[in-house]
């Protein structure tokens, strides 16, 4: 499988979990807003993670923007990150390390994938 299509297919993943993601922040059940509250976040800011998860998500899709999606949606997983180990929470830190390491992983495939195409 070339890297191309490799980096097609972790773009998709990404998109799937942003997709999830999205929807589970703006419309976020009690838990989540608990969550936010304890970490303590206003009761509104699920909905800019939301927001800013649904940015990721559509601009992962088209090959052209996937690099300011992989900026967005990493940038997202860092703060998600961040909040974790700020509020000692290391077991659920495990989850949003593992997507930045997937969307750093998705941003520089597609840089490769970009350069080798202009260099041809």
């Amino acid at each position: 499988m070339t890297m191309e299509r490799v980096a097609t297919v972790l773009a998709w993943l990404l998109v799937a979990f942003f997709a999830v993601g999205s929807a589970t922040n703006i419309f976020a059940p009690d838990a989540i807003v608990e969550d936010y509250q304890r970490w303590g976040y206003p009761g509104w800011f699920h909905y800019v993670t939301g927001t800013l998860e649904l940015i990721a998500c559509v601009l992962l899709i088209f090959p052209v923007t996937r690099l300011a999606g992989s900026a967005i949606g990493g940038g997202v997983m860092a703060a998600a990150l961040a909040t974790m180990l700020w509020n000692g929470e290391y077991a659920h830190g495990l989850a949003p390390l593992t997507v930045l390491a997937f969307v750093c992983l998705n941003a520089w495939m597609t840089w490769r994938v970009r350069t080798r195409k202009a260099q041809s």
